[in-house]
């Protein structure tokens, strides 16, 4: 059952990331909220495997704050490579027509 809140925590955390983020315009609505639940999920999980008990308080803030940072770094970087690729494709289809 923790597991579950767990990721709810992390899609909670990717989806302010998203709105959070700039370029909200270059990448998916869920994006932020997939890569929170995925990275969550995969911290809980190797975190319980390490042996950290369920009701520690530890836990929940790596496990939450991880997928938060994860979440805002993909989309920095996605949010950026999309908008010089963007800009890069408009530069070269203008000088091609010239």
């Amino acid at each position: 059952m923790e597991l579950l809140f767990a990721v709810l925590g992390g899609l909670i955390a990717g989806a302010v990331a998203h709105v959070v983020v700039p370029w909200r315009s270059t990448r998916g609505a869920l994006l932020g909220p997939v890569v929170g639940g995925v990275v969550a999920a995969v911290v809980w999980e190797a975190l319980t495997w390490a042996g950290w008990p369920y009701d520690g308080g530890w836990i929940w803030v790596v496990a939450l704050v991880g997928a938060g940072v994860v979440a805002v770094v993909t989309e920095w970087v996605l949010g950026r490579r999309r908008t010089a690729a963007d800009e890069h494709a408009f530069e070269r289809a203008r000088t091609e027509r010239a």
